[in-house]
């Protein structure tokens, strides 16, 4: 298999979550397509550590994952704060949580 025909799942994910990120405004659906695209991600550095076996991309790999973790942590408290506060979890209204 190439290198090309193991990396176009990857990429095709990652545009399937940019254009959620790009199209979307409720908040939960975005911060879905963001995991996606994180994930997308960690999948074409295992597609690489097949390709070359060498310990970088493993690496790279966990810290994505806590990369990720993180991202859906601080999302979800932002998206809670959001539906508390204005009922909706519309990226429009979020001007209100400037403070």
């Amino acid at each position: 298999m190439t290198l090309a025909a193991a990396l176009a799942f990857p990429i095709t994910l990652f545009f399937v979550g940019l254009v959620g990120v790009v199209l979307r405004r409720n908040l939960i659906v975005i911060l879905m397509s963001m995991e996606l695209m994180l994930n997308a991600a960690g999948l074409a550095l295992v597609v690489f550590h097949a390709m070359d076996p060498s310990p970088a991309p493993v690496s790279l790999v966990l810290l994505l994952l806590g990369l990720a973790a993180a991202e859906v942590a601080i999302g979800l408290a932002l998206a809670i704060n959001l539906v508390r506060l204005e009922g909706s979890p519309d990226v429009d209204l979020a001007r209100i949580l400037r403070g």
